[in-house]
């Protein structure tokens, strides 16, 4: 089977949610865009380091001054909008990556599907090419105030999880949890 590769050039909406309760939720980044609806499952890690990334790679293109006034000054607005359904799932991410293209003044975002355990970095369609069952791509084409808009919406969905233990810091479930700071003892 080929790779299939998705490439977003203009992208309407790029923004992350969750399916499921606080302790089970299933977390998803979708793009629309000019190659339609994708869906990919991530970690909520990936997307506290996804968000964390965008901050970072904002600043340094403000500071370097590599993106034009123009582009920095577009206000991002806050998506409270849900996820667009069906979800249908494309693939899982195993492999994140992001770069500032000075030209084209956007952020190019590349989700790589899980794959083997020897594939350990982001393969370009060359390489692709040469494995057999080469994992799935996305790329998707991002304006600032789109990463921005991410950032915000990551930042609520993460922290809309479960409650944490006032004792031990660790996560309460709806049945409560076993806290080490209790001795064991269901709080």
């Amino acid at each position: 089977m080929s790779r299939i590769s998705i490439n977003h050039e203009e992208v309407d909406r790029f923004t992350t949610g969750t399916v499921g309760l606080p302790g089970e939720r299933t977390f998803f980044i979708q793009i629309h865009g000019t190659a339609g609806l994708s869906s990919v499952v991530v970690e909520k890690s990936q997307v506290q380091a996804l968000a964390e990334r965008f901050r970072g790679l904002i600043r340094e293109v403000r500071a370097s001054q590599s993106a034009s006034f123009d582009e920095l000054s577009v206000l991002h607005h806050k998506d409270y909008e849900p996820l667009e359904f069906p979800i249908d799932e494309d693939f899982r991410v195993g492999i994140i990556a992001i770069s500032w293209d000075e030209i084209s003044q956007r952020i190019i975002l590349q989700l790589q599907a899980m794959g083997d355990e020897q594939i350990t970095d982001l393969l370009d369609d060359e390489e692709a090419l040469q494995i057999e069952d080469a994992p799935d791509l996305i790329t998707a084409h991002l304006r600032i105030h789109q990463a921005r808009t991410f950032v915000d919406r990551a930042d609520s969905v993460v922290n809309a999880g479960r409650q944490v233990c006032p004792f031990c810091g660790l996560p309460i479930n709806n049945d409560g949890h076993l806290c080490p700071r209790a001795n064991g003892y269901r709080r």
